[in-house]
């Protein structure tokens, strides 16, 4: 049985860092491509030598050429610029989609099998880009973000009540962005809702934290943004596909009508397998957590508004 492979577009902080939690996986054959040879060249070299005490041997390559991810089953986007402090996702737009657009019209060209993660920033917006430029079906392109915004919550609530990691669950719906929908009903501890463990106040604090985890980061590094969770959220949404094991967790999914919401991106839960996004799961939400997806949608198609309109002037 032939080996999978998996091509990660863009060798920077993400890139690089979901290229070796990949690695360490043991499930595929590995290329980064990225616009400074050198670096990526660098690191694919340090990631091999780390193998022999990491335990794993799969090849790993680092290269500026597109025609390297040929064959690809799963190709992960996280090339782009990274937000800085007091900068807004959307603002990201511009930078971005170019990179986006390229890197997607080489997909379709060298892997036109292959299921797209997209990771680069503004996320929901930037899954139209992929999707538009690649033309590939709409269930073989996802975005990164809902798993991010859940494991983030998951965090905050197992420090707020000392408790296990493990033994938290978080649902986080809507885009990758300030209007994102932490939901604490389906939150839970050991099975029991977080509704039930804390007091409002305290929810309404880590909901709150939650939509501004990703600022939070920014706001320490100054010229960065975060990396390593990222990172982790991508390499477990490509273990998922690569297995076929039909996980379930929020990720960012055309919708056709679903929740209510027409032509748009936006984080919902779903089953990701060999196929990609196997199923979108419709949640009974509450007229509040209605109105907030709804928010968050509103938010979202405003950035593709703008995309449309960048795109028209270009």
């Amino acid at each position: 049985m032939s080996r999978k492979k998996v091509s990660i577009i863009g060798a920077g902080n993400v890139g690089a860092k979901a290229t070796y939690y990949i690695a360490e996986k043991v499930i595929a054959d590995l290329v980064m491509v990225d616009i400074a040879e050198g670096v990526t060249r660098a690191k694919a070299l340090d990631f091999l030598h780390a193998g022999p005490l990491r335990r794993y041997d799969g090849p790993i390559r680092g290269t500026t050429d597109y025609a390297e991810i040929a064959g690809s089953d799963v190709v992960v986007i996280t090339a782009g610029l990274a937000r800085r402090p007091g900068m807004d996702r959307m603002d990201l737009l511009k930078a971005n989609a170019e990179i986006v657009k390229t890197a997607s019209l080489n997909t379709a060209r060298y892997a036109p099998n292959a299921t797209v993660i997209v990771v680069s920033n503004p996320l929901d917006v930037m899954c139209h880009v992929a999707l538009r430029a690649s033309g590939f079906a709409i269930r073989r392109v996802v975005g990164m973000a809902g798993i991010l915004d859940s494991t983030r919550f998951r965090y905050f609530v197992a420090e707020e009540l000392g408790c296990a990691l493990s033994a938290v669950h978080a649902m986080v719906l809507g885009g990758h962005g300030d209007q994102m929908v932490p939901l604490p009903r389906f939150t839970t501890v050991g099975g029991i809702p977080i509704t039930e463990l804390m007091a409002p106040a305290t929810v309404a604090r880590l909901v709150d934290r939650t939509r501004n985890g990703g600022a939070e980061i920014v706001g320490y590094l100054k010229t960065g943004s975060a990396y390593y969770a990222p990172a982790a959220a991508a390499a477990e949404m490509v273990e998922a596909i690569l297995t076929d094991r039909k996980h379930f967790a929020p990720c960012a999914a055309y919708l056709r009508g679903e929740y209510g919401i027409e032509d748009l991106f936006i984080g919902v839960p779903v089953i990701l397998g060999r196929n990609g996004i196997e199923k979108i799961v419709e949640l009974e939400l509450t007229e509040e957590e209605k109105q907030g997806l709804r928010a968050s949608a509103e938010a979202v198609r405003k950035g593709v508004d703008d995309l449309n309109t960048f795109f028209r002037a270009t």
